[in-house]
């Protein structure tokens, strides 16, 4: 089938085909409208992923960029803005001709959320564009913005007729995590966001899913006979889930306290990457298929009678830290000192389908552990020790496939190896990928491809509704159960690896946390 959905012939030249299939899409006539364009979000990570779209040839001449915000500055300062942006956190390399063309459809538009003024401004904006830059009625709104300012903002978007697109045109809204703190507050947050917008127009990002790294895990797994038939219980021994980052809190007390480590990290990055990793083939790469496998392994996921030895959670300590003495968690600005908020969250999670029956999962993250890591380890069983009997069983390791997400994206494989000489000494030893050795092309940024993404109508790597419900539906009962508790989290050591009932979760189970 061609693109646009006629039935062609098939080429006679292979080699065309090959490079057909390689080929980029690019993003038709359309403008992005940033809302929250001040914050750390918009300035480090989502204009100069426009630019490094842009500089990859991935947005139309015609393409538009909104800031809106309540700065007073003219658009040639909001221009200087996005420059100074782009000159210091793009990826690519800085290209006149580029960026002459990008910024001749930059704009501003000073106001706050609930200026009926400023919206009118906006609406007039957006038309001068369509007439002048040729963006054709197409607009996404992407709100990086806290989510108790949703509604205002999505309420005089419809009012000023900029939700509802005319024939032939498109309108979309871009939302941030956190969806919600908990499963009714997302209820509440989906349907304000659905009263103005249709499903099909709301794009949840969650930056994770755009990792190259992440994406992989499907080839890893559907490319690759060599994996696919060992990925179930009867020869998988538990799955370890790990995103652990080596810095405080930081500036970000305001939002952290309240929080905490499960609800930022574990409700949307940790299970999402559970499901990628549990989930079973999907018929296509079409969003709906792709969805509805991994809403299928986050309804089978069991909840534990037994929460307290089921989890884990802390807080960090004052101490040293790479060469420097750090604050403890409580000592950070912004913190009360009766904060019952976690920096480390762990838990134990089944999923109750025939394929994983048995396995657990293990999910861990925290601030000031040991590095900054994220990595998925498949974790096999021992193999039998008849052949090597004058070793002891216990010497053996257990192979592995580790997915590394981040910093060092790639895939290691760890089995066991004959040590040269006379004896028969086994000892694990890895195989390594990494996409830097690999492939000459950097990966792009996550905001690169899912910004592309929204600009071109394609959904499978943003999660609907249905799996953020059952995210919560999964970690609320964590949440409640350790509200429950008297007195702290449990304090651990900068530069650990977390607090002690960590390693007591899967001690109970006889296992123990990879160090990464």
């Amino acid at each position: 089938m061609s693109r646009s959905g006629a039935s062609s012939p098939r080429s006679s030249n292979p080699l065309r085909d090959a490079r057909d299939r390689r080929l980029n899409r690019i993003a038709g006539p359309s403008s992005l409208v940033l809302f929250g364009v001040t914050g750390d979000l918009a300035r480090k990570k989502l204009m100069p992923a426009i630019y490094d779209l842009a500089n990859r040839g991935l947005l139309p001449p015609s393409f538009g960029l909104v800031g809106f915000g309540r700065r007073d500055w003219s658009d040639d300062e909001f221009v200087a803005e996005v420059k100074e942006s782009v000159t210091q956190y793009a990826r690519t390399p800085f290209n006149d001709a580029v960026w002459e063309q990008l910024s001749a459809g930059i704009r501003f538009v000073q106001g706050t959320f609930d200026d009926d003024e400023a919206f009118g401004a906006l609406q007039e904006c957006l038309e001068e564009l369509d007439r002048d830059r040729g963006t054709r009625g197409n607009h996404a709104f992407y709100l990086s913005i806290p989510p108790d300012a949703f509604e205002a903002v999505c309420q005089k978007l419809s009012e000023h007729g900029l939700a509802q697109p005319d024939d032939g045109q498109w309108r979309r809204v871009v939302i941030e995590k956190p969806f919600g703190h908990d499963l009714e507050s997302a209820q509440e947050l989906n349907r304000i966001v659905e009263e103005v917008f249709p499903p099909d127009a709301v794009f949840r990002i969650d930056h994770y899913l755009g990792k190259e790294t992440v994406q992989n895990i499907l080839a890893l797994r559907f490319a690759n006979q060599l994996f696919e038939p060992l990925w179930n219980a009867n020869h998988v021994d538990h799955v370890q889930i790990t995103m652990a980052e080596d810095i405080g809190i930081g500036s970000r007390a305001g939002y952290y306290d309240g929080v905490g480590a499960a609800r930022d990290v574990i409700q949307n990055h940790l299970l999402q990457l559970l499901a990628l990793t549990a989930m079973e083939e999907p018929i296509s790469f079409d969003a709906e298929h792709l969805r509805t496998e991994k809403e299928k392994v986050l309804a089978a996921v069991q909840l534990p009678d037994d929460l307290a030895g089921r989890s884990a959670r802390g807080q960090y300590g004052s101490g040293w830290q790479g060469g420097e003495h750090v604050n403890g968690f409580l000592e950070e600005d912004g913190i009360p000192a009766d904060s019952v908020t976690e920096s480390f969250a762990a838990l134990r999670l089944d999923i109750h389908t025939r394929r994983w029956s048995g396995v657990p999962f293990y999910l861990r993250t925290g601030k000031r552990l040991g590095r900054r890591v994220t990595e998925i380890a498949v974790v096999f069983k021992r193999a039998p020790n008849l052949l090597f009997r004058e070793h002891d069983e216990a010497a053996f390791g257990q192979n592995a496939v580790v997915i590394r997400v981040q910093p060092d994206e790639g895939v290691t494989i760890r089995f066991g190896s004959k040590v040269p000489g006379t004896q028969t000494e086994v000892r694990d030893v890895t195989m390594d990928f990494g996409y830097g050795h690999s492939f000459t092309e950097s990966s792009p940024e996550a905001y690169e491809r899912l910004i592309l993404d929204v600009l071109l109508g394609e959904p499978p790597l943003f999660p609907r509704q249905q799996e953020v419900e059952l995210s919560w539906q999964i970690l609320d009962p964590f949440e409640k159960y350790w509200q429950s508790l008297d007195g702290q989290p449990e304090t651990y050591e900068p530069g650990s690896w977390g607090p002690a009932s960590a390693d007591e979760l899967l001690a109970a189970d006889g296992r123990t946390w990879r160090r990464p």
